[in-house]
């Protein structure tokens, strides 16, 4: 009887669970789809209703997550990242900038999936430190126009691998790099140099990962450098 009283509790727990990380995605998809276009995101219109958002972040306090489910762990961690720099802004409203509000990144702490826990932690941590992949850059977005531009959707499990491709090539093919033919030269945008180590794993270039997403290869003879971070709002 006692193992079938914890297999009745367990299978209760996991459908508990499902319920509350799928409503937490349906919730947040709603949020950005109303929310975000081109990119940028309504904060005017946020501001003047933090309904939707403040509901979304409340249920992602008590939602538990585990890396060994890589996909729904990562997608809920991206998803509570953009939405905390939103509240953030919020907080903040008006602002020109999430850099004029000290420890916005690295002291102001979130309550999500049962952690107190700062927009660095997220990403350093509970991402680039637990999986290998550049692509989290493109991802995470901080709240500024250097950022790569907020989709209005929620990122999802069953289609992360695809979101995160699609986010990748966006940027690369666009706003994050400056290239100049003539010049045999190619700009990037500064994340490239903050986090470096990620863009040349395995004994690849920055030109290498560049070129894995890009559709007009950059030739390996051109120069690389970089170009300053625009960290102003990403408003609409």
């Amino acid at each position: 009887m006692k193992k079938y009283i914890i297999v009745i509790i367990t299978l209760f727990a996991f459908k508990s669970f499902s319920q509350d990380v799928n409503l937490f995605f349906n919730k947040a998809d709603a949020f950005f789809k109303a929310n975000v276009a081109g990119g940028k995101v309504a904060y005017s219109k946020i501001n003047s209703n933090k309904g939707a958002l403040n509901d979304v972040l409340k249920l992602a306090e008590t939602i538990s997550v585990s890396k060994d489910d890589a996909k729904n762990y990562q997608a809920f961690w991206i998803n509570a990242y953009n939405l905390s720099v939103i509240k953030g802004i919020i907080d903040h409203y008006p602002t020109k900038s999430p850099l004029d509000h000290a420890g916005f990144f690295d002291k102001t702490t979130h309550s999500l999936g049962g952690k107190k826990i700062t927009l660095n932690a997220i990403e350093h941590e509970l991402l680039r430190a637990q999986f290998n992949d550049a692509r989290f850059h493109f991802v995470l977005v901080c709240g500024a126009l250097g950022c790569p531009p907020l989709i209005n959707k929620a990122y999802l499990p069953s289609t992360l691998n695809s979101q995160m491709d699609t986010q990748t090539k966006k940027a690369l093919n666009g706003s994050f790099l400056k290239v100049n033919t003539k010049k045999k030269r190619v700009q990037a945008s500064q994340i490239m140099t903050w986090y470096k180590e990620d863009f040349i794993m395995k004994g690849k270039t920055e030109i290498d990962f560049i070129n894995k997403y890009r559709t007009e290869k950059i030739p390996d003879n051109f120069k690389l450098s970089y170009f300053p971070y625009d960290w102003n709002l990403n408003k609409q």
